[in-house]
């Protein structure tokens, strides 16, 4: 009895234990000294970036472990693609404003990695958008708005802000990025955010 009582003691303390390993400099770096009022995650990424296509489902797991009333967002950076980088910031926009986000994110990431397919223009993500259900013009609509035009420029202050570099970026509590390469497992990086989160300091 005493044996399993010292068992579980034990379980019971090695998330503590864990959380206790992750240091400042190795699994993640203070970026700025203030925390956002609320807790929060942000992914930085890009539709072009192939390690953010493999990163999906990775994005969608830590979106699940995170507690309640932590948000998770996602922020689209327009220095990959040339001039069509500020395009796919605005199309991501546009997906989001509409309420089709994940349906188009795939899709245009299906296209890109999967299907090798090259944009070259606004129609082109027009036509991804208008095969995956929406009216075109609600597309023109949206893409032209001035709240599209709101969230594209709010996410490039977010990547001049936080001076995203390279992508994937996880910055949580806009204070602290997380260092993807310094864990081994999904687990250990939900691990490493949420730790994040309640880091007080």
């Amino acid at each position: 009895m005493k044996k399993l009582l010292i068992g579980l003691m034990a379980m019971l303390t090695l998330p503590m234990a864990i959380a206790a390993d992750f240091k400042e400099g190795t699994h993640y770096d203070v970026i700025k000294q203030t925390a956002t009022a609320k807790p929060e995650v942000i992914e930085f990424f890009s539709y072009y970036c192939p390690h953010c296509f493999k990163f999906e489902p990775v994005a969608e797991s830590i979106k699940k472990s995170l507690p309640e009333g932590v948000a998770f967002k996602k922020n689209h950076v327009s220095f990959i693609g040339g001039q069509m980088g500020e395009e796919m910031v605005r199309a991501f926009a546009a997906a989001e404003m509409l309420e089709v986000e994940p349906a188009i994110s795939n899709a245009i990431f299906d296209s890109i990695h999967n299907k090798r397919q090259n944009f070259t223009s606004r129609d082109d993500l027009r036509s991804i958008f208008v095969a995956n259900g929406v009216d075109g013009k609600k597309f023109d609509s949206a893409a032209n708005s001035f709240v599209v035009n709101g969230m594209v420029s709010q996410m490039e202050k977010n990547t001049m802000n936080y001076k995203i570099r390279g992508v994937p970026a996880l910055v949580v509590n806009g204070k602290y990025q997380v260092n993807t390469g310094s864990v081994k497992s999904i687990e250990e990086l939900n691990e490493l955010v949420s730790y994040l989160v309640n880091l007080k300091g």
